[in-house]
């Protein structure tokens, strides 16, 4: 189906365009940006006023499927990416059973073609069920179609096994992304050690537990000579040792999710359980350290770490609850509020962030409206704001930090793969199956 976008802004870093422009789709590519378009297409959607970016390309979700279908699916989640304006996501291999095997990521790969939304990208473990103690066959997972291998959910302890699996990550050129954190130093953990801990009694997890596990991987990946991405990083003393890494010619990229650059500590202050997550939210030098490194490009990438959990694991005593929240839905918004409306980005730097880099990082011919390429595209109206409530969020979990918070940014259309599949806070019938 022929799709004509009439008079959006048009945001595309590649193309080096800022500018009012129309868009033509067919065949479920991009076959014409251009002023003044006219053709006879299916569907005609007037974009006056608002803007038109490359699809999310969000690579770090937590889709729950197999083993947890009654926190998220598939199907729920790939259809609250589409909400957000996200195209394709990187599914994370914390399931049960842990993505670890060629049988279990053909398994994935089924659910994926038959349920997914959107796009749904592997990330395969490092370890065979993620116990930090056997490598998994890095090169049948690359085979079978991994984009990237973690334990994330956990760090790998052994700097022994950590090596080889850079080495061979290496060997088979795969990403290794890193989930930093020293169990040793976290311990029992819930909440940022030092002013929140203090205030409310409950046991603190230290930055160096993350920076000091970002120091040791950093070096071994270049040791290795590997690529080294490191996942949700929190306090400035990690963004400080990436810069340093950066400039040694390391090959690491990094990422952030909205809660670290939009909450700090104190939010953990009235015992909501919703702000409960890992690495716990730190200080307010800390934030401003992490839109400083967005801006500056220390920090590449934008994720929401999506780790939807039911009601019954988190209304419940703090220290009993799941650590994690929900963001697909709400890291673009969050993005506009926090670091373009106050100049840590503009437009352009915000599509680098949350849609071109990690789309290069994966690999994946994404994050650009470029002629030829996938027709994967969110038009967001800025003049429309939205507030979080649980009846907005689509996911089958509700655990939002923003719960009752109005947002700036109101995503009004999605296109995945050529197809409209998410309209003005209403479904389109038909949906793209997810590559990958």
């Amino acid at each position: 189906m022929k799709i004509l976008i009439k008079h959006p802004r048009v945001i595309d870093p590649v193309q080096a365009l800022d500018g009012v422009r129309d868009i033509l789709i067919e065949h479920g590519k991009i076959k014409k940006v251009a002023e003044g378009l006219q053709d006879e297409a299916a569907r005609v959607i007037d974009a006056s006023g608002c803007i038109a970016l490359p699809g999310l390309v969000d690579m770090h979700v937590h889709l729950r499927e197999p083993g947890r279908e009654d926190k998220e699916t598939i199907a729920s989640g790939t259809r609250a990416a589409l909400f957000g304006g996200v195209t394709s996501v990187l599914a994370m291999p914390n399931t049960a059973p842990a993505i670890d095997s060629v049988a279990h990521i053909r398994l994935l790969k089924e659910r994926i073609r038959k349920t997914a939304a959107a796009n749904v990208y592997i990330c395969a473990a490092i370890t065979k069920g993620r116990q930090g103690k056997e490598l998994t066959p890095f090169a049948q997972l690359k085979a079978e179609g991994a984009l990237a291998i973690s334990d994330d959910g956990s760090s790998v302890d052994s700097t022994a096994l950590m090596f080889e699996a850079f080495k061979s990550a290496k060997e088979h050129d795969l990403l290794v992304i890193c989930h930093c954190q020293d169990s040793a130093l976290s311990g029992s953990g819930v909440v940022n050690l030092g002013f929140t801990s203090t205030r409310t009694g409950l046991r603190g997890i230290s930055s160096e537990s993350e920076f000091r596990r970002v120091e040791r991987d950093l070096g071994l990946a270049a040791e290795a000579g590997a690529r080294v991405h490191i996942a949700h990083v929190s306090c400035r003393e990690s963004v400080a040792l990436i810069a340093a890494a950066k400039k040694k010619g390391v090959r690491v990229t990094a990422e952030t999710a909205p809660h670290y650059f939009t909450l700090t500590e104190e939010s953990v202050l009235g015992y909501d359980t919703n702000m409960k997550m890992n690495p716990p939210l730190r200080s307010a030098e800390d934030r401003q350290a992490l839109r400083q490194a967005l801006g500056d490009g220390t920090i590449d990438i934008i994720a929401s770490d999506h780790a939807p959990h039911t009601e019954n694991e988190k209304e419940i005593e703090f220290e009993r609850a799941e650590f994690g929240v929900i963001g697909l839905q709400t890291e673009l918004s969050l993005a506009i509020n926090e670091l373009l409306e106050p100049g840590f980005l503009d437009w352009t730097g915000l599509v680098q962030r949350i849609s071109l880099a990690p789309a290069r990082v994966l690999g994946l011919h994404k994050g650009t409206l470029g002629i030829g390429v996938d027709a994967d595209i969110v038009i967001v109206d800025p003049r429309k704001d939205w507030v979080v409530t649980k009846e907005s969020l689509v996911s089958k979990s509700k655990n939002s930090s923003f719960l009752g918070k109005r947002l700036p940014g109101t995503v009004a259309y999605t296109i995945c793969n050529g197809v409209l599949a998410y309209e003005n806070q209403r479904e389109a019938p038909q949906h793209p199956k997810g590559g990958g």
